[in-house]
């Protein structure tokens, strides 16, 4: 078994040239499985609670000067999800305002193709995780960015050709 905590604080956090907090989030996602064990077509999408209100968004945190915004992505995974797979090229880049502190935020998310779940994870007693369709996501997410990234990973995902 393997020991894993969450990282907490702000010391190592990134704040861009305005002084907003710089985060990174990633959309996990899979094709769904028959009864048999064969992959459908069907797009499933993992979102987790939040620590505070319960909501469900996609996993983000923190984007910290001694990693990579994949690497953030990667371990924002994993935290709060206990989903460890491969991050595809970015989705974008959102600039919005936490509802919470009333501050600016600068937020990049990924796709994370899932490749491993794991039975235990950092945060596992802090959020739920739920394995949703896509328009399961879109009607339960609470915000605006997330589901626009939402929108371009899954016409990325139709249209992989025009990428």
């Amino acid at each position: 078994m393997i020991c894993m905590v969450s990282r907490s604080g702000r010391e190592l956090q990134r704040y861009n040239n305005m002084g907003g907090r710089q985060v990174v989030g990633c959309i996990p996602y899979r094709y769904k499985q028959d009864i048999d064990g064969n992959k459908s077509n069907e797009l499933e999408v993992l979102m987790v609670s939040s620590q505070k209100t319960q909501r469900l968004m996609f996993p983000k945190g923190g984007w910290e000067l001694d990693e990579s915004l994949e690497q953030a992505a990667c371990r924002e995974s994993l935290e709060e999800a206990g989903v460890i797979g491969l991050v595809e090229c970015e989705l974008g880049q959102w600039n919005f305002i936490s509802k919470r502190h009333g501050t600016y935020y600068e937020g990049y998310m990924f796709p994370l193709f899932v490749k491993e779940q794991l039975d235990y994870w950092p945060e596992i007693n802090l959020r739920t995780r739920v394995w949703m369709t896509v328009g399961q996501a879109r009607e339960v997410c609470q915000h605006w960015w997330m589901k626009e990234a939402l929108d371009i990973l899954v016409q990325r995902l139709i249209s992989p050709q025009q990428q």
